[in-house]
């Protein structure tokens, strides 16, 4: 007689169908909570980042709809995770929706760079006018008085 695994009997593959269908609730779930200020890149709202008082220099940043749907991904039946083959899609669907994750996630972090390198200059930009203010108006009082007198006796 040959081995006989408890895989083969079908209850743990029932299980993991199970499991899955529960993983793909909770991406859902992750998706919809991934909101920021009222705005979740993930469930398709859009953000548009303005750089200027006039809006002339902006940048748009489109989000996707990314929940488990979003992804290519769907509630399974324990039918498909019977067959090995069943579950061999099932895992080459995971692959193709990781892949688009990771498209995504490139994306955003191409976009948080353009943002960050404009608040670094006008951070930078800040600086600079706050000194420039404060040169004309913290102007020493000892040096203006002697130039003011300098001024009237000539």
């Amino acid at each position: 007689k040959g081995f006989t695994s408890s895989y083969d009997n079908g209850v743990n593959r029932d299980s993991f169908v199970t499991d899955y269908n529960n993983l793909l609730k909770q991406i859902d779930q992750l998706a919809k909570d991934a909101s920021f200020n009222g705005v979740n890149l993930l469930d398709g709202n859009a953000l548009t980042v303005k750089f200027n008082e006039d809006g002339s220099s902006k940048l748009d940043i489109n989000g996707v709809s990314y929940g488990a749907s979003g992804l290519g991904l769907s509630d399974t039946t324990t039918s498909v995770f019977q067959s090995d083959s069943g579950i061999n899609n099932v895992i080459a669907t995971l692959d193709k929706a990781t892949g688009s994750l990771r498209t995504q996630a490139s994306t955003f972090g191409n976009n948080l760079a353009v943002v960050e390198n404009r608040k670094t200059f006008t951070n930078a930009l800040i600086g600079v006018l706050e000194a420039g203010a404060g040169n004309l108006t913290l102007a020493d009082t000892n040096v203006e008085g002697a130039n003011l007198l300098a001024l009237q006796t000539r």
